[in-house]
């Protein structure tokens, strides 16, 4: 029989020097350097040093962050960082590690928070002098003004028993994490560890994770332009929404896209719509999507217990194969979906555009698919607190990413999710050579990706660096 194979043969040795594996993953630590996260951790965290230690807390909690940016899952994996001082320099050993996230209670989280935002001021800082700004979010191909937020809770599968999880509403076991991201690049602005039993619609904590994310938001663009919450139907409380309307009375300009549950009055409002007022529905691009209308009901239910201005905007669409109908769906044969706004008619723009804007909430739903595999798709203790300073290291790596990708890179690779990312430039092999007291990072010539890596790490170097 004649082989197939056509692979060159090779022998396999453990002997080589000057290589290094996940070289792109040192983009990671130095823009965390860059963007003044590592100062802002270590001054944060400085109280938890003792005076014979030699690692800095701040530096462990960076390792991890980058750890879980990269892949990794669990304290273990901070070996691919250790085992390579000449890339990344001292790594903390694991039990090290496990001292700083016990050590890291509601207090010091709270320190990192605002190390967070401090550092995020400087990284948009940095964009808008090396890019004249950050990217937008659109709807429909229109640009949103200002800024859009969106908040959503998701279960995390507990597979042990820990502290705090529970059978959740999906009859599973674990937690249920409320999040909220900043749409246009992907920041992880807020989360909150729940045990997995807590409501999906409690309002105290949609208005603490909203509240969270407004502060990690630089003063300047908190105040200074329109910001939009988007939510599901789980954050169509009225306190909710009054809490959003509030923050006005703050110098803070917020509005609401949220979805609603299509009750009695609404399904009496829906049937009471004459058949030539609905209006076809948009795509993502801006184009006409066939099989789906738009309609307005804010005149056909009472909204007495809405903050005034609010909208009512009803979207129906032929369903999908496997889509989940609710009986007066089966009747009518569409798949309705209702939101609620507080955008106006002057200046709004088009019920077409507002239930295109409403509908992009759904990029959130990609961000904690994402997510939980950049750290918090699996938690490490049996410890609730530990378990929360896990969330908010891997937030921390899931900012490192975007702040990566706004920053230094173009084109596909500056959209590209965190697993694109990993197998293009962060797990890289490259080789290690030093001439002339200098120490140069070879990255194989032949690499598909190699210029877009070695470029970013010249973009790097040209970044203003806060001031000490």
């Amino acid at each position: 029989m004649k082989g197939t194979g056509s692979r060159p043969k090779i022998t396999v040795t453990a002997d080589g020097r000057g290589v290094v594996g996940h070289a792109g993953a040192r983009l990671l630590s130095d823009v965390a350097e860059a963007t003044g996260l590592v100062r802002e951790f270590s001054d944060a965290l400085a109280s938890m040093r003792q005076r014979a230690s030699v690692h800095d807390p701040g530096r462990v909690a960076i390792d991890l962050a980058v750890m879980l940016a990269d892949g990794g899952e669990a304290i273990a994996d901070l070996a691919v960082l250790r085992d390579q001082p000449d890339l990344f320099g001292r790594v903390a050993s694991d039990a090290t590690a496990w001292r700083v996230l016990a050590a890291l209670d509601e207090q010091a989280l709270g320190t990192l928070r605002l190390a967070r935002a401090a550092a995020r001021e400087t990284a948009w800082a940095q964009a808008a002098e090396t890019h004249a700004g950050l990217p937008v979010s659109t709807a429909a191909g229109v640009r949103i003004d200002g800024l859009v937020l969106d908040v959503d809770a998701s279960i995390v599968v507990c597979h042990s028993e820990k502290e705090s999880a529970a059978k959740t509403w999906k009859k599973t076991f674990g937690y249920h994490p409320i999040f909220c991201f900043l749409d246009a690049t992907g920041e992880a602005l807020a989360a909150i560890l729940r045990p997995g039993n807590a409501g999906s619609n409690t309002t105290a904590d949609h208005i603490a994770v909203l509240d969270r994310a407004l502060a990690q938001i630089p003063d300047a663009h908190r105040h200074g332009a329109p910001i939009l919450v988007r939510s599901d139907s789980a954050g169509c409380s009225h306190g909710f929404l009054e809490h959003i309307r509030g923050l006005r009375e703050h110098g803070i300009n917020t509005g609401f896209s949220i979805g609603v549950a299509i009750d009695e009055p609404i399904r009496a409002a829906i049937n009471a719509l004459p058949a030539g007022i609905w209006t076809p529905a948009l795509d993502a691009d801006g184009r006409i999507r066939d099989g789906a209308q738009v309609a307005e009901i804010t005149d056909l239910v009472n909204l007495s217990g809405y903050p005034q201005g609010t909208r009512l905007i009803v979207r129906r669409e032929r369903p999908h194969p496997g889509a989940q109908l609710s009986l007066f769906d089966t009747i009518k044969g569409f798949r309705h979906q209702v939101f609620a706004t507080d955008t106006g008619y002057a200046g709004g723009g088009s019920i077409q555009f507002l239930e295109a804007r409403h509908r992009a909430h759904a990029r959130i739903e990609d961000r904690i698919r994402c997510g939980k595999d950049t750290g918090f798709g699996r938690f490490p203790s049996r410890t609730f607190a530990i378990n929360a300073a896990w969330l908010e290291l891997a937030m921390t790596g899931i900012d490192l990413i975007a702040f990566t990708q706004v920053l230094l890179l173009d084109g596909e690779l500056a959209k590209a999710e965190p697993k694109k990312l990993r197998y293009r430039l962060l797990h890289v092999v490259a080789r290690i050579v030093r001439s002339a007291r200098r120490t140069c990072l070879r990255i194989a010539e032949h690499w598909p990706w190699a210029t877009e890596l070695a470029t970013a790490f010249t973009r790097l170097r040209a970044l203003p660096r806060p001031v000490t």
